[in-house]
């Protein structure tokens, strides 16, 4: 038998936004939230058992209810109820599915050494990174770019702006080479699978990423070919309700987070669960 969350989408409750996921675009999402008259409740649910501070300082706010290594597994539209892998069942008026995505690739031996690039989130931290490692340089450093799309494409025009000089591989490496004589970003360089190598100041990682949409399947919402749940401008899904940020979601086929950064698209997509929740006639009831 499943356990039952006393949270149920009646009239005998408060308005309940549930938020699958507690990544960015989560974070962001509840961060903006709390800042509003929203007078009901936000249940996090995450597939993590640890979180970052700023996660919990959320979920130390009073309507705020973060339930840890408790993914959702299935959604049930028509009674708008969410059960996660344990058999948790959380009742909901609005669903923002913010499970993010994960590297299409197995991970890369040495990584941790490199930038990364997934996101428009992840400009700025390359901007500083780079403008750290420049000045203990005193020149312009050699980056080397690893990755194809979107993503790669857009990290290559940050690196251009902060002076680098990106050289850029399709190919994937096998392993980081290690800078022996210690820096800021520990990384010299890659090697490839032929023995090959390329070396540099800096890597920087804008490998291909798969939207993890897979809670689609049970809610029958659309998804873009490449992945990703489709949304529009106000980040609705295809199925009244249901919502969805971050890198979970597809705008005209692309993943939403290289479109929209985690702030602005909370931003909007609050005010659109704000007027929805005022449209519910079962809110409107309670």
């Amino acid at each position: 038998m499943s356990a039952t969350s006393t949270a149920r989408p009646d009239s005998q409750t408060r308005p309940r936004i549930v938020i699958a996921g507690a990544g960015p675009a989560a974070r962001a999402l509840v961060r903006q939230l709390t800042r509003t008259p929203f007078a009901g409740g936000i249940t996090v649910l995450s597939n993590r058992d640890n979180a970052p501070a700023e996660l919990l300082e959320l979920a130390a706010l009073p309507q705020v209810s973060v339930r840890f290594g408790q993914p959702v597994s299935y959604i049930d539209p028509g009674s708008q109820r969410v059960t996660t892998a344990d058999g948790l069942e959380f009742g909901y008026h609005q669903l923002v599915i913010a499970t993010g995505s994960s590297p299409a690739g197995p991970p890369l031996e040495g990584a941790g050494r490199c930038l990364s690039y997934s996101t428009i989130d992840d400009a700025a931290r390359l901007g500083e990174a780079v403008k750290d490692v420049t000045r203990v340089l005193g020149r312009r450093p050699l980056g080397i770019l690893v990755g194809t799309g979107t993503a790669a494409g857009q990290a290559e025009a940050v690196l251009r702006a902060r002076g680098v000089r990106p050289v850029r591989t399709t190919q994937r490496p096998a392993a980081v080479i290690p800078n022996l004589a210690g820096s800021l970003l520990p990384a010299a360089g890659v090697v490839f699978e032929d023995g090959s190598r390329m070396k540099g100041d800096l890597v920087v990682l804008a490998e291909e990423r798969i939207p993890r949409d897979a809670l689609s399947v049970s809610a029958g919402l659309k998804t873009a070919p490449r992945g990703g749940i489709v949304v529009g401008q106000d980040f609705r899904t295809s199925v009244p309700g249901i919502w969805a940020i971050g890198d979970a979601a597809a705008f005209d086929g692309v993943r939403l987070g290289l479109l929209v950064a985690a702030a602005s698209a909370a931003s909007v997509c609050v005010s659109q669960l704000l007027q929805a929740t005022l449209d519910d006639p079962l809110v409107r009831a309670a």
